[in-house]
């Protein structure tokens, strides 16, 4: 048609004379007079009266349907009149609109000038009364002359089981003889032209072979009749309104009422039945008992159909409903089309068989045929209701693609073509999220969620997420984490990072068929959904670790938190408590925050910290805790590292707290290093000078015995924290930030290495009693080294006054006095006896309850670590009774579970 010229008036006239015949199948000199009217139409010169504007015809023709109570079928015209207006071959739109509305203003007009005996030509008797359009009233019928048609005046209101108006493709005019009759047009829906869908195609036209085959069967002496009921003239017999005949009805009264059924509409025998849910026929009708199972099997097409109709309506003009279902509603529709067609193919047959007596028309026979195809396409979709109902978005797709395993192939590929248009929105949806970022989402359909009220320092953890239940069955769930996780990343990207880069890629898929999406629910035949959601996952994320990495330097304060917060950089921790030690001795309440953070600078500056990134110094810092009643200043030091922009989505709020409890540990267990350390070196100067009192060789003895195993115990206790736990969960995070994929495998991999720390120092709730034994064992280190320190004090004075006592003897010797005089003596021996026997007593005591609260601490401690969970614990214990001197005092060591331990230990050493 688009070869030939537009404006030729004999193709213009060629057209509508197709067009004719087409709407009232009628033969060529019966249609002249409709192709005269509508010549008549066209070529009349409205142009000064008529609105050329599109929109406002179909606003005229809605109101029209609106004012008689018509509500259902404006919709259903403004569904037609979008549907007109996505086709791009017809160009004057608003002139289709207005051929219709006058023609509907010609057909009314000329419906009362019938009825007084002025109507004289076929088209002013009303177009819609023709054989192509449906439902017609059984009053229509009577001018054919048929006496069956006749005896069905009595009922002459055709009601509906569940719809208003009517069925087939002119269902949006209502009944024939309303005071609206409105011609029809036919609107045929094309066919999705999907790859691999020619057996679809092949079992969807239906409606078209029939209006094929109709025509060679009206004119055939041999056509097929159902067995038994073949009757060589079609009877007539008169059934009024209370008549209870049971005669036979005659087959075509029957196919009659089969044709009400299939529309939904209840005919004179047919009857829809509320509490079975379907029609049935009444038991006064004279249907042979032969084929009354048979009538009731092709009723069931019209419940069938209402109930997939009803759906379709109800969720159409559903405005929660969203684009996945409403494409669910357009495939559904699109199905219907054709069994819209061959409703109105077997309408026009029985209309067009009105006046015959030949007995040759339409047999049940023929009916059982034709709509055996309809009938398993509508038993399909009402399944496809049933289960669909109340679900929406990706639910809906999942219980759809249920049923893709279905064994039958007219079966499969029927609900592969729905699938494909359900799966569309989804597809465009997950393509706008992966490559841009965007989430439209009103109804809630995707199975990605947002929530729009989180800030951009929480975006990655908590804005985003999975909306499980939305996640179809053929996405699985670790495609669904990384199409969250690309999306999240380009938003990450452009909110957090300030970077706009586009994804590489976009271009193309951009430009790509929605068509395409059946690739999501074919993965078991192709990988090219798998590939793409890999690609641009890897990408994504690949762009965001550089971005991470060489705008923000994420790896650098990663190992900035190692050295100071973890205690890594050795030497400038031992240079800080070497400047600390006198301000940390004193009552927290007496520190000074700025003068502690000029230490640290000093600190810094002294050591090799001083060569790291300034950006990294200037954000470490002092930080004071909270002070109790009797804390010192070692109590509420610590160190803290600032971090803001993306970094902060690492290290967050809660593992920066993570990391201060850390230090405050490690800070506490080097400084008992540092004290036994000090303490060492007081018992090496004092030791010589010391022997000069053969008295205190046993408390110091003792001193040293005590000393040895306190630094034991802190040396196997720092061993442990630094390579077994800090070193060995150090070099595994920094293997996985190294193979990370993705940022979530960055922040995992952080959290784990935090856990890991916390678990292994005590730190956690399950540890929480061996922490408060270890803390135990510190307090007794610190006693001891105020011990320690008091012992030497008054041993020093004690050596300070014989020392000076023997220095006085020679002085007076060299004066040629007598060296001692019996007062001097009796003093000197007063001071000796009191020194022996109250200090050296008092501080040999103590110096036992500490020894002996130690070894009691420590055993208790020894047995806790046994029986914890954690390997790396129990190995502690060994370790720190290596020569099992614990063991030989504490019977709970030498149980048989800790002996097998102990094997144990020894074959893996």
């Amino acid at each position: 048609m688009s070869g030939r010229r537009g404006n030729d008036p004999e193709t213009i006239t060629l057209l509508l004379q197709k067009l004719c015949l087409k709407i009232t199948g009628l033969s060529d000199d019966a249609v002249r007079p409709l192709l005269q009217h509508s010549l008549r139409i066209i070529t009349s010169n409205y142009e000064s009266t008529v609105d050329h504007d599109e929109f406002q015809v179909a606003e005229k023709i809605k109101r029209r349907f609106v004012r008689k109570g018509k509500e259902k079928d404006a919709v259903v015209f403004l569904e037609l009149h979008r549907k007109l207006q996505a086709q791009g071959v017809i160009k004057n739109k608003w002139a289709v609109l207005y051929l219709l509305m006058s023609l509907s203003d010609s057909a009314t007009k000329t419906s009362r000038d019938k009825q007084v005996g002025l109507s004289s030509t076929l088209f002013a008797g009303n177009l819609a009364g023709h054989a192509t359009s449906t439902p017609f009233h059984p009053a229509a019928r009577g001018h054919a002359g048929n006496g069956d048609i006749t005896s069905l005046h009595s009922n002459s209101t055709l009601q509906s089981a569940h719809t208003s108006g009517s069925s087939g493709i002119s269902s949006i005019h209502g009944d024939i003889h309303s005071n609206d009759p409105t011609p029809i047009p036919h609107s045929y829906m094309p066919l999705p032209s999907h790859v691999g869908m020619d057996s679809y195609r092949d079992s969807t036209s239906v409606g078209l072979r029939l209006a094929s085959t109709l025509s060679s069967d009206r004119g055939s002496s041999t056509a097929v009749v159902p067995h038994r009921v073949r009757t060589s003239k079609k009877t007539s017999i008169t059934v009024h309104k209370n008549d209870q005949s049971s005669e036979e009805l005659p087959e075509a009264v029957i196919i009659r009422d089969l044709v009400y059924a299939f529309q939904g509409i209840e005919g004179r025998w047919i009857r829809f039945d509320p509490t079975k849910e379907g029609y049935r026929i009444n038991p006064q009708a004279g249907i042979p008992k032969a084929i009354r199972q048979l009538v009731s099997k092709l009723a069931e097409c019209g419940w069938l159909f209402n109930k997939t109709k009803t759906y379709v309506e109800n969720k159409s003009a559903d405005k929660t409903f969203g684009l996945v279902g409403k494409s669910f509603c357009a495939a559904l529709h699109e199905e219907l089309t054709e069994y819209y067609r061959l409703i109105a193919v077997l309408e026009g047959q029985i209309l067009s068989e009105g006046g015959r007596s030949d007995g040759q028309g339409l047999t049940l026979r023929q009916l059982v045929l034709w709509t055996f195809d309809p009938l398993q396409r509508l038993k399909c979709l009402a399944t496809i209701v049933d289960v669909c109902r109340g679900k929406k978005g990706g639910a809906l797709a999942s219980a759809l693609y249920s049923y893709m395993q279905h064994g039958d192939p007219f079966v499969q590929s029927l609900i592969q073509h729905i699938l494909n248009m359900v799966a569309q929105p989804i597809y465009i949806g997950l393509v706008s999220w992966m490559y841009d970022g965007e989430l439209e989402d009103m109804h809630d359909e995707f199975f990605v969620a947002s929530d729009p009220t989180v800030k951009n320092d929480r975006l990655w953890h908590d804005k985003y997420s999975l909306r499980k239940s939305m996640i179809p069955n053929f996405i699985t769930r670790e495609q669904a984490n990384r199409i969250l996780l690309t999306g999240k990343s380009i938003n990450y990207l452009r909110q957090v990072c300030q970077d706009r880069t586009s994804t590489k890629g976009r271009q193309v898929i951009t430009h790509m068929d929605s068509s395409q999406a059946d690739v999501m629910f074919r993965q078991d035949t192709t990988s090219e959904f798998q590939h793409m959601v890999d690609r641009v996952y890897k990408e994504t994320s690949r762009h965001l670790l550089d971005v991470l990495n060489n705008k923000y330097k994420f790896l650098e304060h990663l190992k900035a938190m190692r050295r100071y917060l973890l205690l890594g950089q050795g030497d400038f921790i031992r240079h800080l408590m070497d400047l600390l030690l006198d301000d940390l001795a004193k009552p927290a309440n007496n520190l000074y925050l700025h003068n502690l953070s000029g230490i640290l600078e000093t600190a810094i500056r002294a050591t090799n910290a001083q060569f790291d990134d300034s950006d990294i110094l200037k954000r470490l810092d002092v930080r004071l805790l909270e002070v109790s009643p009797g804390d010192k200043g070692w109590d509420v030091f610590s160190l803290e590292y600032h971090v803001d922009g993306p970094i902060r989505t690492v290290f967050t709020p809660q593992c920066m707290m993570s990391l201060l409890r850390i230090f405050n540990f490690l800070w506490r267990a080097k400084r008992m290093e540092y004290i036994l350390a000090i303490v060492w070196k007081n018992q090496m100067s004092n030791s010589r000078s010391l022997r000069g009192i053969p008295e205190l060789s046993g408390i110091l003895h003792q001193c040293h015995v005590l000393a040895s195993e306190m630094v034991h115990f802190i040396q196997q206790v720092q061993y442990y924290i630094n390579f077994e736990v800090l070193e060995c969960s150090w070099d595994e995070l920094l293997t996985k930030v190294k193979e990370a994929e993705d940022f979530d495998n960055i922040i995992a991999a952080h959290q784990v290495f935090l856990n890991t720390v916390i678990s292994r120092c005590l730190l956690d709730e399950q540890s929480r009693d061996i922490l408060t034994q270890l803390r135990t064992i510190f307090d007794l280190i610190i006693d001891f080294q105020t011990a320690q320190s008091e012992f030497y004090e008054e041993a020093n004075d004690e050596l300070q006054a014989r020392q000076h006592y023997e220095k006085l003897q020679q002085v007076r010797t060299q004066k040629g006095d007598w060296a001692l005089t019996e007062e001097y003596e009796e003093e000197e021996h007063i001071r000796r006896v009191e020194f022996l026997k109250n200090i050296i007593p008092s501080k040999r005591a103590r110096f036992k309850v500490l020894s002996q609260s130690y070894q009691d601490m420590v055993k208790q401690f020894l047995v806790m670590l046994t029986y914890h969970k954690d390997v790396s614990l129990r190995f502690l214990s060994f370790r720190l009774d290596f020569n099992e001197h614990y063991k030989a005092m504490e019977p709970k060591l030498r149980s048989p579970s800790v002996h097998r331990l102990s094997v144990h230990r020894s074959a893996v050493s």
